[in-house]
């Protein structure tokens, strides 16, 4: 992943290039890059900023965050068993931010994860529930 300086150089490339495209449409287009550059470049400074209010992908919590992977991993289970009586844009949502979760190069490898896990596990919620005690 690239730190929030080298996302600011490559939209100052795209800039660039933009002013001295050829084609209207080649001028869109790298402003379009330089836009998103410029986005993830501030996204990397506001985690480099709120480092401890981002949410942190599953597997890489560290040992004091056992307790959150717990109650993530409770909520995650409480929201599989009630998927199908959640409304469809609830639904779209849900999947949208599961998916975004994570390094952005595997965002759609683990939308299809996501999507085989919740297709295999759609009759789920109404199985019995076993408890622990």
């Amino acid at each position: 992943m690239l730190t929030a300086h080298q996302y600011r150089v490559k939209a100052a490339e795209y800039a660039a290039l933009a002013e001295t495209a050829d084609s209207l449409s080649h001028s869109r287009e790298f402003r379009t890059l330089e836009r998103n550059c410029s986005s993830l470049a501030a996204n990397e400074e506001w985690l480099a900023g709120n480092n401890d209010r981002a949410a942190r992908a599953p597997g890489k919590l560290d040992d004091a965050g056992a307790e959150e992977q717990q109650i993530l991993a409770c909520l995650g289970a409480a929201v599989i068993m009630r998927w199908n009586t959640l409304p469809k844009k609830i639904q779209r949502e849900l999947f949208e931010y599961a998916g975004s979760i994570g390094d952005l190069q595997q965002t759609t490898e683990l939308k299809g994860q996501i999507a085989r896990f919740l297709h295999h596990h759609k009759d789920d919620a109404q199985k019995p529930v076993a408890r622990r005690a």
